[in-house]
């Protein structure tokens, strides 16, 4: 039996004819970037609705995941969603065979191999992309989940730049169009494939994901099956403090279902109090870590949360940031000196520890929005701007 899922057709329809349909002055031709916190139904929605979307509208979907397994260089996966494009039709291999000089083409034999598409291969992603286009005369729609953990290798940056220059071919009105659609749990991390003129989607459209709305709650309480049932209202207040998290929900929601022996009439104060337990859960980790660094690991996390954007790790107004930060901890001077070494020791121990993100350039980053609100919550951001 499969999963029921909340669908959002009409969110779905309005982004894809967004997509497809570039408007005059628009910049949706350069990529478009959806940005949402982790777990907030964002990939649900690109898989589940939004990829329908644009194949009813008549685009070719490919889809790449670069967070589902971590350990494949995020350059390689991209690489494979075309590749498996282009291996799902005859006609398409043909045309690149024979791009690649081959006469004869012996189509599922060893005359020709998929390996030969890729970065510094024999076809190169813009040669199999126009042969996608060109062979289907439709637009190609590239979906990128994660799309921020392209830039984190030298192989994702190159599959960036080379979706660029396949994007500028296809977008040329010899053929019929490619769109890049690239999501991201982190709009700064996101922003930095498209903030500067150095990198490959340079002024593409940012657009931060609607969170899921009463419409999501009202469809929840009506199909949870407790026996009893719970106010959408008070649900969806619920829904807001916990971060708009849809699994914190089923995760109360299953408990009671396995809690043989509740009273039916406590079900909406006991789903309330689990809710809240699951959000505090979510975060005691958290909270652990940031509380077990080091003096100087805390002063850099501590500093490069309150710069942000404008975080420069070994600049010397930086570097005074981080003494205060340690004077503010009530560690003196002599104690620790601040020099570059101890900075990028701490740099790489908060990478370890994953509160930290860097860019294949050397640009960092706090991993995820939380951890700012956290250190803000406690107390530990004042003082350092």
């Amino acid at each position: 039996m499969t999963e029921t899922l909340f669908h959002r057709p009409a969110l779905a329809t309005r982004l894809s004819k967004l997509i497809m349909q570039v408007a005059v002055g628009s910049s949706a031709s350069s990529g478009v970037f959806l940005a949402a916190p982790r777990r907030t139904g964002k990939s649900t929605f690109a898989r589940e609705d939004l990829r329908p979307a644009l194949e009813a509208a008549g685009a070719i979907v490919l889809y790449a995941d670069l967070w589902k397994d971590l350990t494949n260089d995020p350059g390689l996966v991209i690489v494979e969603a075309v590749r498996e494009a282009v291996g799902r039709n005859d006609g398409f291999i043909t045309r690149l065979a024979k791009s690649s000089g081959m006469d004869k083409v012996t189509v599922g034999g060893m005359n020709f191999s998929l390996d030969k598409i890729g970065l510094g291969k024999d076809i190169d992603l813009t040669t199999a992309l126009v042969a996608l286009s060109d062979e289907s005369q439709k637009i190609i729609v590239l979906m990128i989940d994660e799309a921020q953990h392209a830039i984190t290798t030298s192989e994702g940056v190159a599959a960036l730049f080379a979706l660029k220059a396949a994007r500028d071919e296809l977008n040329s009105s010899k053929h019929h169009g490619l769109r890049i659609v690239c999501t991201g749990s982190n709009r700064d991390k996101l922003a930095m494939l498209r903030n500067s003129k150095d990198q490959a989607f340079f002024g593409a459209s940012m657009v931060q994901f609607p969170t899921l709305d009463q419409d999501f709650i009202d469809w929840l309480c009506a199909n949870l099956d407790l026996p009893c049932a719970l106010d959408p209202t008070e649900v969806f207040q619920l829904f807001k403090e916990s971060g708009y998290r849809p699994e914190l929900l089923g995760a109360a929601a299953d408990e009671i279902r396995f809690d043989f022996t509740i009273d039916p009439a406590t079900i909406p104060a006991r789903f309330t109090e689990l809710v809240r337990a699951q959000a505090d859960e979510l975060y005691a980790n958290l909270k652990k870590v940031i509380h077990s660094l080091t003096p100087i690991q805390s002063a850099v996390i501590r500093v490069m949360s309150v710069k942000g954007d404008n975080y420069a790790p070994f600049e010397a107004p930086t570097m005074a940031l981080y003494a205060k930060a340690l004077a503010q901890a009530g560690i003196a001077a002599s104690e620790i000196k601040v020099e570059v070494p101890g900075v990028q020791q701490a740099l790489i121990a908060l990478q370890e520890k994953k509160l930290v993100w860097k860019a294949s350039r050397g640009v960092y980053a706090v991993d995820e929005h939380v951890i700012v609100d956290l250190l803000r919550a406690d107390g530990l951001l004042g003082g350092l701007s």
